[in-house]
């Protein structure tokens, strides 16, 4: 029996396509890792092993990379991924309280993925959209001036 979120033969295929066409390339690794995680979610060690191999590097430059950089996770992620400022503009207009009452009603906690995979929950420094505070954002979807009860509205719309 396969582990819980193994990848599967297509997403692998893929990475492995992935890695092909940029092999070789200088300075290609963050882009590779980029689309990998596109394909996958995240990095399980199975992928970080194949990916250095396949671009011929160490798995500890791999992993250096995967680890540093916020975008990449070595953790599966929800099906949607939720940001939250928590920035100097979004906490004076209450963005606590939005956290809060997301936590309480989708049972995620800030920097986790709920039980049934729908949601993950990361709270950020920034977002760069402070006359919008406080800002939320789903996958790609930037959503202002949210309070507790219109945050967990909008995330209803997200299966």
């Amino acid at each position: 029996m396969a582990p819980l979120n193994a990848l599967t033969p297509d997403q692998l295929a893929q990475a492995d396509a992935v890695v092909a066409e940029h092999r070789g390339t200088p300075g290609s690794l963050i882009t590779v890792l980029r689309l990998c995680q596109d394909i996958a979610g995240y990095f399980p060690p199975e992928l970080v092993e194949r990916i250095a191999r396949g671009m011929n590097l160490p798995v500890a430059k791999v992993y250096g990379v995967v680890s540093f950089y916020s975008l990449f996770s070595l953790e599966p992620k929800g099906r949607h991924q939720i940001r939250v400022c928590t920035g100097t503009a979004c906490y004076v207009r209450g963005v606590r309280e939005v956290l809060d009452r997301v936590e309480r009603r989708f049972g995620v906690k800030a920097g986790g993925t709920c039980g049934s995979g729908r949601f993950s929950l990361e709270p950020v420094r920034c977002l760069g959209a402070c006359g919008l505070a406080p800002v939320m954002v789903v996958d790609r979807d930037v959503h202002g001036g949210v309070t507790p009860d219109s945050a967990c509205e909008i995330l209803e719309g997200y299966e």
